[in-house]
């Protein structure tokens, strides 16, 4: 077990604020922004149940395709952050809203999520995302989860 005393100092508001940091990227399109805020090794376990592995697959969720009226942009936002005060390690959990068309259309989509923070040469990374879907409506009703 680590010494506590050897574990750099972070707390709950930097998280909090890397979260907000990369959901606006990920709202404006930034992958290259939004990436910097998952570890090598994210994994993702997506709202219906689809497992995302790596940086590219998790590139690829959040690419634009299809037509822009279509697409389902994201908000996140932190309810609770809890930093481990014996590992470089905390955990998050928070609410997600799928938006029709853009940040500000339809929300179509809505849930929890939960989230593993890992320190990292100084850096607070996010390596593991689970997002569970729980409310849908209009065209958010048409996704399938996964069995």
């Amino acid at each position: 077990m680590a010494e506590p005393d050897s574990l750099p100092t972070c707390d709950e508001a930097t998280i909090r604020e890397l979260r907000a940091a990369q959901t606006r990227a990920l709202l404006g399109g930034d992958l290259d922004r939004a990436q910097r805020h998952w570890a090598a090794d994210i994994t993702i376990r997506r709202a219906m149940g689809q497992s995302v592995s790596g940086i590219a697959e998790a590139r690829a969720v959040f690419s634009p395709q299809g037509d822009p009226a279509r697409r389902i942009a994201y908000r996140r936002e932190a309810v609770a952050v809890q930093v481990s005060p014996d590992w470089p390690l905390a955990y998050e959990e928070g609410q997600w809203s799928g938006h029709l068309g853009g940040a500000d259309g339809e929300q179509v989509l809505a849930g929890r999520y939960a989230a593993q923070w890992v320190r990292r040469d100084g850096h607070w990374l996010i390596r593991s995302e689970v997002f569970v879907a729980l409310h849908g409506s209009g065209p958010g009703r048409d996704f399938k989860a996964v069995p």
